[in-house]
């Protein structure tokens, strides 16, 4: 693996990285990250992402000892270190830090801060062309009350039960349902769906992470012309549903084109779904001119 890693101020390859056994977003999962790629090598949504970074980390009372500014140049040297002319992929997690075998935070008096570089992968040119199929899956989105879906939390296990449970169907991501029933979101990412002409995604409180680019997408549906909003979406939502697309970093706006192989309107990538990524990908070269 090709990979930049600064750990706490070093910075090395993935092979030379390390982070004591004895830090608890090792040993209890107890961190929070984000996840970002560039366009012309520049971070996107930089601020944004940072604050949710910061939203995150209150919510499980952790420190953030660190500006924007730090952190934007702590990014930039290790994607330095890293090298190369292609757009990068971007990890920056924070964790409670190194302390006893104790969930009391007063036992980790200074975080870890953990930044991966590594060559962007790109979906396949086919996924947006195509479209992509989707898995209703049996694991439920974590109910807020157990743990806060808005947490974008290491302890990603939820979620990568999730996306086995997808993959041993056949699909590409996993859709998961929260504790009433209604469509939350995916794995790894927000779920759209076009429903008699309009752009639904299942809103905050049915237990999801708020996405940067699910508001990027929203906001910029608004300027489209493209009516939306947030309401509970159902089961029987997909069978009426005339598109449907994921939002996310790494994936912009990607056509879904079926269901457990059940095809969302005609089984292509409709014409809402095609003016969104035409419009994301012409503010994108706008905002990184």
């Amino acid at each position: 693996m090709h990979a930049t890693v600064f750990v706490n101020g070093r910075i090395s390859d993935a092979a030379s990285a390390a982070i004591p056994v004895f830090d608890h977003g090792f040993l209890y999962g107890e961190g929070v990250y984000e996840t970002l790629r560039t366009y012309g090598r520049e971070p996107f949504l930089f601020t944004e992402h940072m604050e949710r970074l910061r939203r995150s980390a209150g919510l499980i009372a952790l420190d953030v000892p660190f500006t924007d500014a730090d952190l934007r140049a702590h990014v930039a040297a290790t994607m330095a270190a890293h090298g190369g002319t292609g757009e990068a992929y971007i990890r920056i997690l924070l964790t409670r830090g190194v302390g006893d075998l104790t969930y009391d935070p007063a036992a980790c008096p200074t975080p870890s801060l953990v930044i991966i570089v590594k060559p962007f992968p790109a979906p396949p040119a086919r996924d947006f062309a195509d479209g992509v199929g989707v898995a209703l899956v049996d694991i439920r989105r974590n109910h807020p009350q157990a743990l806060n879906p808005r947490i974008k939390s290491n302890n990603l296990l939820n979620n990568a039960l999730a996306m086995q449970a997808a993959l041993r169907k056949g699909a590409s991501e996993a859709l998961m349902l929260n504790q009433d029933g209604q469509l939350s979101e995916c794995s790894q990412a927000n779920f759209f769906l076009v429903l008699d002409g309009e752009l639904v995604t299942p809103p905050l409180d049915a237990g999801l992470l708020p996405g940067i680019t699910r508001a990027f997408v929203l906001a910029l549906a608004a300027d489209a012309g493209v009516r939306a909003r947030e309401a509970a979406c159902t089961v029987a939502d997909l069978d009426r549903a005339t598109e449907a697309f994921l939002t996310g970093t790494t994936r912009e706006i990607t056509p879904v084109v079926t269901v457990d192989g059940r095809p969302i309107g005609t089984g292509r990538p409709g014409p809402i779904t095609q003016k969104l990524l035409e419009e994301f990908r012409a503010r994108v070269r706008v905002l990184t001119a």
